[in-house]
């Protein structure tokens, strides 16, 4: 009886040495770091992985000594079923519990996509496309197809885009991309329109988007905004016409090849604004808030010229005789002694009857 005893209890020992053997080991697994043979490497989650997959491929490169424990921390703390495709940041010195709160965390690698204040829907398109992660699915569509495809409550797509730089993992498709920047616009346009001065000649926010794309061609300077908002603000009460440059260029598309003749400027288009009487249908960019905020508290004043100076700046002017004398100052280098060279503004723009040589700018 007595040997039986001291087996029972020798049996006992040893069990609890190896029991306690297990514990120490699986303890010592989860504090000691990964082994990379760089400070930090990516790895890639696939949609549909499990977690005994992950641990094998884990094993399989040397980073983790053993599958079976990563994948018995995945359930005792639950986590065998949170992988969230994307790929990851695994550092030098993160621990294998540190890199499986990781893969489940969703914090995967995000790439950047911007689109620029005056670009183009379709060049903020094109941007997608170029960083070569995200998934494309709007190749060869219409504008009327894009918006539709979009949710854009309009024809075309143009302006609807919020210029910004945003973050996507791998494989986004350009839909989400373009829908997160759309929704963006939208917020940014209701709160600007919701603040807006009282009487102004743009009476929808889609109004007032499509003269803040053309006041976001129209300069680089930010502080001359709401005062290039002022000059259209005016010219459409006063019924005048817009003659803005790139209203012109955006009308031309692809046949424009950097120079805008005087045949441009009398040609006919929806968005010569030289010819038509009012603003074009449609927005010729992505404007950026300060535009759309300029756009809806214009500058006061009385100016209803701008030519550009050269320097990125344009000198305003009240009066015609002001504004040609500017012209041919600024664009032409012929003297004239009757400007103020206080005036700064941006883009140059031609009344009818401007002489032919005063060019807009561009």
């Amino acid at each position: 009886m007595k040997t039986i005893l001291s087996t029972l209890l020798v049996l006992v020992i040893a069990g609890g040495a190896a029991a306690w053997g297990g514990w120490t080991l699986y303890q010592d697994f989860l504090a000691a770091p990964v082994t990379l043979d760089q400070e930090q490497v990516v790895y890639r989650v696939r949609e549909g992985a499990t977690i005994r997959g992950v641990a094998h491929d884990l094993a399989d490169r040397g980073w983790i000594p053993s599958r079976f424990l990563f994948t018995m921390h995945a359930y005792e703390t639950e986590q065998q079923n949170a992988l969230k495709a994307g790929e990851y940041a695994i550092e030098a010195g993160m621990t294998p519990q540190q890199v499986l709160a990781l893969l489940t965390s969703g914090k995967s690698i995000q790439f950047p996509v911007t689109f620029v204040p005056g670009m183009t829907f379709r060049e903020a398109l094109a941007a997608i496309g170029e960083v070569g992660v995200f998934h494309i699915q709007l190749d060869g569509l219409s504008d009327a197809e894009l918006a539709a495809r979009l949710g854009i409550d309009a024809e075309h797509p143009e302006g609807w885009l919020f210029p910004d730089t945003y973050l996507f993992a791998r494989d986004t498709s350009d839909v989400e991309i373009l829908t997160r920047a759309h929704e963006r616009m939208r917020t940014v346009l209701k709160e600007e329109w919701a603040e807006r001065s009282d009487d102004l000649p743009v009476e929808t926010p889609y109004e007032a988007l499509i003269l803040a794309s053309i006041v976001e061609k129209e300069t680089g300077k930010a502080g001359e905004r709401p005062r290039i908002a002022g000059v259209f603000t005016r010219r459409l009460e006063q019924g005048m016409k817009l003659q803005t440059d790139p209203t012109v260029i955006y009308g031309l598309g692809d046949e424009f090849d950097g120079d805008i003749t005087r045949e441009h400027l009398r040609r006919e288009t929806p968005y010569n604004t030289y010819v038509i009487p009012a603003l074009p249908p449609t927005p010729i960019a992505l404007p950026g808030r300060e535009a759309i905020h300029a756009v809806l508290h214009p500058a006061d004043g009385d100016e209803l010229f701008f030519v550009a100076r050269g320097d990125g700046s344009h000198y305003f002017s009240a009066t015609l005789d002001e504004h040609n004398c500017a012209v041919r100052h600024y664009q032409l280098n012929q003297p004239c002694a009757d400007l103020r060279d206080d005036e700064v503004g941006d883009a140059a723009e031609v009344p009818d009857d401007e002489p032919e040589t005063a060019a807009t700018d561009a």
